[in-house]
């Protein structure tokens, strides 16, 4: 018997929505932290963050007895797939988009993958959308588009914005077929090792080699802390979510992740959240509410 990534386990839902959260409260979290390596060089960097999270979840995969498959066939090309657009054109476009648009552009951008998740992520597994979770997917992208706020833009930011778009719901969309025989560990370490060797082999060619060496202190802990609580732990959590909950109703976790921004930017010393943040934070937690209390069709 075949199980897919929408075919969730009601015994374990409420364990699913707070391990989806949780990842998606690191990937608020490490906003702040991956300003520290605005300045340093992008793919040498990445490198050495992937490469350290896949040594600690082979580490971690051992200790818990867990077993990694070695991929077959077609699983190849799903699990570059992953690599090339949910790590590496991700990132590119971040930069790249960072050039012609406000943040606030693509972090709206990244807000709109609810609904993008809410749509594919059924019809990946041949099944209808579910209109509670549409609408569910609507209020949470709502609700963190005024967590993020507005920015400014060119035709080519909105392009780059775009790109983004895709790519952050290609991380979750391109891992359904993989999840039932590798399970988020598998897809987690497979993914990482060729994150890890990709961005080496890109960071060799544009960077040069000691590239890496060349990271400062506050530099290295950023990536540490990359490599630990935004990949290792975060993949992990965020693919058994996924398993468990199907991509549309896991996917309304995204909403997470500019709440945890948020408040992160206040314990490192920001402005305390204004009325509309403050709107936009109730929003996403009445979309939560909604989709999440509602049963797969």
């Amino acid at each position: 018997m075949t199980v897919t990534a929408e075919a969730p386990q009601q015994q374990s839902a409420a364990t699913a929505v707070l391990t989806g959260a949780t990842a998606m409260g690191f990937v608020g979290s490490s906003v702040a932290i991956s300003a520290v390596l605005s300045d340093a060089p992008l793919f040498s960097a990445q490198s050495l963050r992937y490469a350290a999270a896949c040594l600690i979840l082979v580490g971690f995969a051992r200790l818990a007895g867990r077993s990694v498959t070695r991929p077959r066939g077609a699983e190849w090309a799903w699990l570059l797939g992953i690599v090339g657009t949910g790590m590496v054109l991700f990132n590119v476009a971040l930069v790249r988009g960072s050039e012609h648009a406000e943040p606030a552009v693509l972090g709206v951008a990244v807000a709109s993958v609810p609904i993008a998740l809410a749509v594919v992520g059924p019809l990946m597994t041949g099944r209808r959308p579910e209109a509670r979770v549409l609408l569910a997917a609507a209020v949470v992208t709502v609700g963190a588009g005024l967590v993020q706020g507005l920015g400014r833009s060119d035709a080519v930011g909105l392009a780059w914005a775009v790109v983004v778009l895709a790519c952050e719901a290609g991380f979750t969309l391109l891992a359904v077929p993989l999840l039932a025989r590798h399970g988020a560990w598998g897809v987690s370490v497979h993914t990482t090792w060729l994150a890890a060797v990709v961005f080496g082999v890109l960071g060799l060619a544009t960077e040069g080699p000691t590239a890496a060496a060349e990271l400062t202190g506050g530099e290295l802990a950023a990536v540490g802390y990359l490599a630990v609580g935004m990949t290792a732990v975060a993949f992990v959590l965020w693919y058994s979510a996924v398993g468990r909950l199907g991509t549309a109703r896991a996917g309304l976790l995204t909403g997470v992740a500019p709440v945890a921004a948020a408040g992160v930017g206040v314990a490192m010393g920001g402005a305390a959240p204004g009325p509309l943040v403050w709107l936009g934070i109730a929003v996403v937690g009445a979309g939560l509410t909604v989709g999440l209390t509602s049963r797969a069709g």
